[in-house]
């Protein structure tokens, strides 16, 4: 027997933004590729900040320069977008893109995958600090620190793409996304926004600046990967499973709450390597 959805007496309207900012003849700026790119600059600018304030270091200084970030700048771009996009088509919709392979260079149109580009950074970090001789698990702890910043801003983007929408609900805030049918449906994006973004850029920021937690290599960066992973695993159970691939068991498992798993792990381990090392 099918689940009865109550559906509220009002849903919230969905606000009518246009998903391109600037269009200049032929060339339009989306506010999602807007989210990458500022994301990425504040991360830059937030990782240089840390580097430059001795006070966080055990040694009074930190073990790279902030010319190191500038130099990474590009190296991060771009594993992000190449490794969010390669993990797109892996993870989430490789028949289309094997039917269709010039839809892969058409990134404005969406189809990033969060696990694919921390993958591609993370391969990034590793290769630039053998390259240059810093500490990686610093590395790791000053990128991402700012990250959240870029998580949170991609995923209000992705709200006003109206896409990622969550599961029927008739809670007041519901939303009728546009091209989400007639039914009042959970703002997912907004609430992975607030946590991946807001709170867990605040959590971070607490253990850096508060909590000394630079002189443990490896401890932010296994938080972030912890906390991402459990914040996903979470609002997976309000948000609609991907159409080409649904639910993998029941009505409740995705591929989302799979792919995080395994970083969730990950991410205590870091953690707890972390703070032995420091020991």
């Amino acid at each position: 027997m099918p689940e009865t959805i109550l559906l509220p007496l009002a849903a919230l309207p969905f606000p009518q933004i246009d998903p391109v900012l600037i269009r200049l003849g032929p060339l339009a700026i989306h506010w999602y590729g807007i989210g990458y790119v500022v994301g990425i600059l504040f991360a830059w600018w937030y990782a240089k900040r840390i580097i430059a304030t001795g006070r966080l270091w055990p040694s009074g200084k930190a073990p790279m320069e902030p010319e190191h970030i500038d130099d990474f700048l590009i190296w991060a771009a771009v594993g992000v977008v190449a490794g969010g996009r390669i993990g797109y088509i892996l993870f989430y919709d490789f028949q289309r893109y094997l039917a269709d392979p010039f839809a892969i260079l058409a990134v404005w149109q969406g189809g990033m995958s969060f696990h694919g580009g921390l993958l591609g950074v993370t391969l990034a970090m590793i290769f630039f600090a053998r390259r240059r001789g810093i500490p990686a698990w610093s590395l790791f702890d000053v990128i991402a620190a700012g990250a959240p910043v870029g998580l949170g801003l991609v995923r209000m983007t992705n709200f006003i793409n109206s896409e990622l929408w969550g599961r029927v609900t008739d809670l007041p805030w519901a939303v009728i996304f546009p091209n989400g049918g007639p039914f009042p449906r959970h703002p997912s994006q907004i609430y992975e926004a607030g946590l991946e973004g807001l709170v867990l850029f605040l959590v971070l920021g607490w253990l850096v600046w508060r909590r000394g937690a630079l002189a443990r290599p490896g401890l932010v960066a296994g938080t972030f990967i912890a906390f991402y992973a459990a914040s996903r695993i979470f609002v997976e159970f309000f948000r609609e499973p991907d159409a080409q691939i649904g639910y993998l068991a029941g009505n409740w498992l995705t591929m989302g709450m799979i792919l995080s798993l395994p970083m969730f792990l990950i991410g205590l381990w870091a953690m707890a390597r972390a703070r032995r090392a420091a020991a």
